[in-house]
C-alpha cells in the first residue's frame, strides 16, 4: 500500500466536555488509545487498509465537527474578553485637573479653589457619579501662580492623559499654557480673567472686559479727575497690568490725568523693608483724589498697611485680585477697610451659595473664600455638560458647555455665551470690608 504524504498528517484536540454531545472520534492508530480527558483525530503516515477515499472522507468529517465545536467557543471567549475590557475602561474614574496657586504666597486662594472642586466631585460621586456610573477623581496641578511654571504643569497634566481642566487662575499662567492645553485636546474651564486667555472651553469667571466698566463707573461716580495707579506689571502681573491699562485708557479718554507706579511682587528677593511704603508715598505725592491698586493680594496687604499709615485720604480702589480671604487674614480691620474693591462678594454673603457654604464648612471645617465657589460651579456645569452630551468626547462636551443656560449655581444663575464661552452676566460689584472682616457689597 502507498503511504500518505507526510504533509497531510495533522492532529486536532478538543476537550472531552466539548465533545460529549458529539460522536467521539478515536485515534486511527490501532495500538494507541485516546488520551484521558481528550479525544484525538490523527491522519498518520503509516499504511492502513481502508480505501483512500474513505479515509479522507472520515478525516474531513472529523475536522468539520471539531471546527464547528471550536468556533462558538472562540467567539464567546472574545465577547467575554471584550466586554470585560470595556467594563474595566468605563469603571476607571474620569480624571480632571485643577490648576492654580496651591502653594506659595497665593496658596489660600488656590487651596480654596481646589476645595471647591473637591466638594463638587464628592457630591457627584455620592449620587452615583456620571450618567454611566463612572466616578470622578481629581489631579491637583500646582503652578504657584508663576508663569515660569506654566508649561511644565501643563505637560504634567497632558502626560496623565487628562482631558478636562479647571483653571488656571492667574492670567500670566494662562497666557503661557492654555494654548498648550487646547492643542492637546484638554478642555479648560478657565479661571483667568485676561481676555487673551479666551478660546476653546468656557468660564464662569468675570473677564477684563466685564470688570473694567464697573471700575470706570465707580471712578466717574466719585468725580475723580486725578488717579495715581499702583500696578503689578511684573511678568506675573498680566491680569493686574491689563486691568490698569483698560482703566487708564478710559479715564484719559474722559479727560482725567493718571500716574503709574510699578509694584514688585512680595516674593522678589532683596526688597528693602520699606519698599511698599516708599512706593505708596511716591504715588500719593502726585496729589491724586483716588489711588487705584491693581495687584494681587500679597502686595495689596502691604499697600493697604502703608495707605493706612499715610492717613484717611486720598480715597482708594483696589482691584479684583485683592478680593481674597488671604488679604483679610493678614490685615488689621483698619487696613482692610482703608479701600473699597472691585470684585465679587465672599460666598458667605451670596444667597445663592447658602448650601455651598454649609457643605463646605461641614466637609473642610473652614470658611469658604471668594473663588472656591467659582471652581465649584465650573465643575458642576462640566458634569452637567458631560451628562447632556452622553459622552466625554472633547467636541461634544464643549458644545454642551456653551449651551449652558439658566444654570442655578452657587455664584448665581449661569448662562454661557455660545460664541465666546464667557458668562453672560457676572456678579461683579464695588465691595467694602464690614466690621466682621467680610467682603460685602458697598451701599
Amino acid at each position: 500500500m502507498r503511504r500518505w504524504p507526510s504533509s497531510w498528517a495533522t492532529t486536532v484536540l478538543i476537550s472531552a466536555g466539548e465533545a460529549s454531545s458529539q460522536q467521539r472520534v478515536r485515534d486511527d492508530h490501532p495500538s494507541r488509545p485516546a488520551e484521558a480527558g481528550h479525544v484525538g483525530v490523527r491522519l498518520a503516515g503509516a499504511a492502513v487498509k481502508r480505501p483512500r477515499r474513505a479515509r479522507v472522507r472520515r478525516a474531513m468529517v472529523g475536522l468539520m465537527r471539531v471546527r464547528w465545536l471550536l468556533v462558538p467557543t472562540i467567539c464567546l471567549s472574545l465577547v467575554v474578553i471584550g466586554a470585560g475590557s470595556a467594563r474595566s475602561r468605563t469603571s476607571l474614574p474620569l480624571l480632571i485637573a485643577v490648576e492654580g496657586p496651591q502653594t506659595g504666597d497665593q496658596a489660600p486662594n488656590g487651596l480654596d479653589q481646589l476645595r471647591g472642586v473637591r466638594l463638587a466631585v464628592r457630591q457627584l460621586n455620592a449620587r452615583g457619579g456620571l450618567l454611566d456610573g463612572r466616578k470622578v477623581a481629581l489631579f491637583p496641578a500646582d503652578d504657584r501662580g508663576d508663569a515660569a511654571n506654566a508649561k511644565t504643569v501643563a505637560r504634567r497634566v497632558i502626560a496623565r492623559r487628562i482631558h478636562f481642566l479647571i483653571g488656571p487662575y492667574n492670567s500670566s499662567v494662562g497666557i503661557a499654557n492654555l494654548a498648550v492645553y487646547r492643542r492637546h485636546h484638554v478642555l479648560p474651564l478657565w479661571m483667568t480673567s485676561r481676555d487673551e486667555t479666551a478660546g476653546t472651553g468656557a468660564t464662569v469667571q468675570p473677564m477684563n472686559t466685564q470688570i473694567a466698566p464697573i471700575e470706570e463707573a465707580y471712578v466717574k461716580r466719585i468725580g475723580a479727575t486725578h488717579v495715581a495707579m499702583l500696578v503689578d506689571d511684573t511678568p506675573n502681573g498680566a491680569f493686574t497690568e491689563g486691568m490698569a491699562n483698560r482703566l487708564r485708557a478710559a479715564l484719559v479718554r474722559d479727560g482725567a490725568s493718571v500716574t503709574w507706579t510699578s509694584i514688585r511682587e512680595t516674593t522678589e528677593t532683596g526688597l528693602p523693608s520699606n519698599y511698599y511704603a516708599d512706593q505708596v508715598s511716591q504715588a500719593v505725592a502726585t496729589g491724586p483724589d483716588l489711588v487705584y491698586v491693581s495687584t494681587y493680594f500679597p502686595e495689596g496687604v502691604e499697600i493697604a498697611k502703608a495707605l493706612t499709615a499715610a492717613g484717611p485720604t486720598p480715597r482708594c480702589l483696589m482691584g479684583l485680585a485683592n478680593v481674597d480671604n488671604g488679604f483679610l487674614a493678614k490685615t488689621t480691620l483698619a487696613a482692610a477697610q482703608r479701600c473699597v474693591f472691585s470684585g465679587v462678594p465672599a460666598a458667605t454673603e451670596m444667597a445663592s451659595a447658602r448650601n455651598y457654604v454649609r457643605e463646605y464648612r461641614a466637609l473642610f471645617r473652614k470658611t469658604p473664600g471668594v473663588w472656591g465657589s467659582f471652581t465649584y460651579d465650573s465643575a458642576r456645569i462640566l458634569f452637567d455638560a458631560i451628562g447632556r452630551a452622553k459622552s466625554s468626547a472633547f467636541a461634544a462636551v464643549e458644545r454642551e458647555l456653551r449651551r449652558t443656560k439658566g444654570y442655578h449655581g452657587a455664584t448665581g444663575t449661569i448662562t454661557i455665551d455660545p460664541k465666546t464661552g464667557y458668562r453672560a452676566s457676572v456678579p461683579v460689584s464695588i465691595l467694602r470690608v464690614d466690621s466682621r472682616k467680610r467682603f460685602v457689597i458697598a451701599k
